[in-house]
């Protein structure tokens, strides 16, 4: 019994949130709330509205983006009332860990770490592609073999992506310089990329032809449900803030905010561009890399199209810097709890950043891009993401009963509880049934791995374990 009880312990929060972790609080709502767009407007915005159109919703898939950002405004409720009152490194992991325990906490975490992995490995291989098309306009082309990822449909003898690995491991070499740079960079990028999205909105909506709009529901509501699923893949920059905690200024106040602004101006971006992306071409002929850039040459707005590329490559580039950092914070906390080896929540002196483990996340993200298709990574993101959602929506119903944190002050509360945290749960697990039998199937083997990796390493090395018993 004491072996069961073990899997279950919890963490202690209250001694972590009151040491000082060696990371540096440089951050503040407006960097909270650039370095949210900057994850969730990049890769998001500029593939998955084409793919949600052709695949799965047609003209309807504006209403995908409808539905999943109701449902991640419920699920950011919930991560606002966990970061104002724990604000710490590790996001949905750390916050799970003191609500459900040990076993939960890991499961979650190695979840997370796919999440942040594969997400950064997918738009990587998206960045490869338009910046690709931008040579290929002043006719400079790689040899076909590294050009993208094996098995990938628009490039056949495609071998090793080398822009898509070349990218992860520059956006490495900026994150170890530091959080403070790295932010400012970000939010210059951020400002850049809605000036060109607003660009293409503006332009485009001239064009909009309404018989494009028709059939509005070719798959059914059950289209439109699967594309929310999918819709995910854009919105997962909340929680990649929520992983900064540690670094902000004034994280009661400042985490409510950056959360909740970020997702609201990323969602008037998405439901506005996927509004005029099937307005100006058939949903039919939007499943392609880069749907945005497509779009405009087929309208014969070439000049326009490179614009649109170059603003898409400064989106993704702010959507690989945000999620490579929310990767190695979170394996910055597990490493701390001691589930992973020391080494990597090793600081740098100078910089303050995790250097082991900055490098070691880039490099694995690097070569899943490499080799990996972008149509078996982008699912995957999604699974990760809508799990932790579900387990931080019912953990605040626990936050609340828990009596280590009755005295806790938190400076935001999410409203109607209990009732919008349990709707959140029931709506993720829903979407998460909505996606394909493969993801499941990988979704279960990166489990049985984490759990090997748990059972031989975590387990032993867990601090909460060995603080049980002394």
């Amino acid at each position: 019994m004491s072996q069961i009880r073990d899997l279950f312990v919890k963490k202690d929060t209250s001694n972590d949130i009151l040491k000082q972790s060696g990371l540096e609080k440089t951050l503040s709502a407006f960097n909270l709330t650039t370095m949210g767009v900057g994850a969730i407007v990049g890769a998001g915005i500029f593939i998955t509205p084409g793919v949600i159109a052709s695949l799965h919703a047609g003209p309807a898939g504006m209403l995908s983006f409808v539905l999943a950002a109701f449902v991640c405004a419920l699920a950011a409720l919930c991560y606002s009332e966990f970061s104002s009152t724990i604000p710490l490194a590790g996001s949905a992991y750390t916050y799970v860990y003191t609500v459900f325990g040990e076993l939960v906490a890991w499961v979650l975490g190695w979840s997370l770490v796919s999440e942040y992995m594969f997400s950064v490995s997918s738009v990587a291989t998206s960045w490869s592609a338009y910046f690709q098309n931008i040579l290929a306009g002043f006719g400079w082309r790689l040899p076909v073999f590294l050009r993208a990822a094996p098995g990938t449909a628009s490039v056949p003898g495609g071998r090793f992506d080398l822009i898509a690995f070349l990218i992860v491991m520059i956006i490495s070499v900026l994150l170890l310089g530091g959080v403070h740079e790295s932010a400012r960079v970000n939010t210059a990028m951020v400002v850049l990329k809605i000036a060109v999205i607003l660009l293409f909105i503006g332009v485009a909506v001239f064009y909009v032809k309404p018989a494009n709009y028709h059939p509005f529901m070719p798959f059914g509501v059950g289209g439109v449900f699967k594309g929310a699923a999918l819709a995910f893949y854009a919105y997962v920059g909340f929680d990649a803030v929520s992983s900064a905690a540690e670094e902000v200024k004034r994280p009661q106040r400042d985490m409510p905010i950056g959360i909740s602004m970020s997702l609201v101006i990323a969602s008037i971006l998405y439901i506005a561009l996927a509004t005029v992306l099937v307005g100006i071409v058939k949903y039919t002929k939007l499943n392609v890399a880069d749907p945005v850039a497509f779009a405009l040459q087929y309208l014969h707005l070439t000049n326009l199209s490179g614009i649109i590329s170059l603003g898409a490559i400064v989106g993704m580039t702010t959507v690989l810097l945000v999620m490579s950092y929310g990767g190695t914070r979170l394996i910055f906390a597990i490493s701390r709890d001691g589930l992973l080896p020391q080494r990597l929540h090793k600081l740098s002196p100078k910089t303050h950043v995790p250097v082991s483990n900055t490098i070691l996340f880039g490099l694995f993200a690097a070569v899943f891009a490499a080799f990996i298709p972008i149509s078996l990574v982008s699912e995957l993101v999604n699974i990760g993401t809508l799990f932790a959602f579900a387990l931080v929506s019912l953990g605040v119903v626990f936050l609340r009963r828990n009596p280590d944190f009755a005295h806790v002050k938190a400076a935001f509360h999410v409203p109607l509880y209990p009732y919008l945290p349990i709707l959140s749960f029931i709506l993720c697990i829903g979407l998460m049934l909505m996606l394909q039998v493969f993801t499941w199937i990988a979704f279960v083997i990166w489990q049985a791995v984490g759990l090997t990796i748990y059972a031989i390493y975590g387990y032993r090395h867990s601090l909460a374990r060995q603080r049980l018993y002394k």
